[in-house]
């Protein structure tokens, strides 16, 4: 949600903090690694019971997240693989953090409420591979009430009050729950009119196939003739 309405904005305002790390030449890379770093001392916080503070390093742990596409930008090194090392890195970061709330919930109130967190890590890992599938078969699955960002704010106001970040996590599974929904319909509409798409697809790879034919019999003619010379 925030990511189709705000993302234009976003990058406006972080523009200048890319070309001021362009000058230290650190890599859009390295900005992601301390990112993760700092989220797995986040998740150890988190765990051991200190939330506020926990809270503080999920919001440092998010900012290279969110200036790593700036710098890539004004270096000129965005790259098919930096994009597939930071959303990798995401889903780990998420992962290492909801860890941390489990750890936490789990001393709190017993091992059925560490589960909630892990229900919470398999929609949202269900929500980035719809998108993920959705965009490999030519169709589009951005939007819903919950994408990361949203889910990176609400696990900050739950980190605000202990007693409050139970709820919360109830709450994220909800939403997160109604956006895989929403996804699935999204994609479900779009793939219902999609044949013909997927006959384009079906006509080039007939004609690779042809030209791949064409070209095989053009160079067994030409042994032959060599052959018969």
């Amino acid at each position: 949600m925030f990511d189709g309405r705000f993302k234009k904005e976003v990058e406006r305002i972080v523009r200048p903090v890319g070309e001021l790390l362009r000058k230290t030449k650190l890599a859009p890379d390295h900005l992601t690694l301390i990112g993760l770093a700092v989220a797995c001392v986040a998740a150890v916080t988190i765990a051991i019971g200190e939330l506020q503070l926990g809270l503080l390093l999920v919001i440092l742990a998010a900012l290279p997240d969110l200036f790593d596409g700036a710098l890539a930008k004004a270096s000129n090194q965005s790259s098919q693989r930096g994009a597939f090392f930071d959303s990798t890195i995401d889903r780990v970061t998420d992962a290492i953090l909801l860890g941390g709330v489990a750890w936490f919930l789990g001393s709190q109130r017993g091992a059925h409420a560490a589960v909630l967190p892990f229900a919470v890590m398999a929609v949202s890992s269900l929500i980035s591979y719809q998108r993920a599938k959705a965009e490999s078969l030519g169709l589009t699955a951005k939007g819903g009430l919950m994408e990361r960002a949203e889910r990176i704010i609400l696990l900050c106001v739950g980190l605000l009050f202990d007693a409050a970040l139970f709820w919360v996590m109830w709450l994220m599974l909800i939403l997160c729950t109604i956006t895989a929904v929403q996804r699935f319909i999204k994609v479900w509409k779009q793939a219902a009119i999609a044949p013909a798409a997927a006959e384009r697809v079906a006509l080039r790879q007939s004609r690779r196939a042809s030209r791949r034919a064409q070209r095989a019999d053009r160079r067994m003619r030409l042994s032959r003739r060599r052959n018969m010379k």
